[in-house]
């Protein structure tokens, strides 16, 4: 069964590679989704795949990159289908 998470990560999550290392970091996983950096300064992602996957993926978003000071991810359930890991533009 497919678990989809909308994640908002706060705190200092851009200018230090999160979105591409969250990126390959969901590749290794065989996460689904998208990832993008907000104006306000967070990030945004949707990520898809089986419990233990997401289990996996959220571990990673709680500490990041190198160089990289996640302060709170917020989660919510999340829809869609995806194919693939996405950089999407800034929202």
């Amino acid at each position: 069964m497919t678990v989809v998470r909308h994640l908002l990560i706060s705190g200092r999550v851009q200018g230090v590679g999160f979105r591409y290392s969250m990126a390959a970091q969901a590749r290794l996983l065989g996460v689904c989704g998208w990832v993008r950096n907000r104006r306000d300064g967070s990030v945004e992602a949707m990520i898809a795949g089986d419990a233990g996957q997401i289990e996996q993926m959220l571990a990673w978003c709680h500490t990041g990159p190198a160089g990289c000071a996640v302060e709170k991810v917020s989660i919510q359930p999340g829809r869609d289908e995806f194919a693939g890991f996405e950089i999407k533009p800034t929202a």
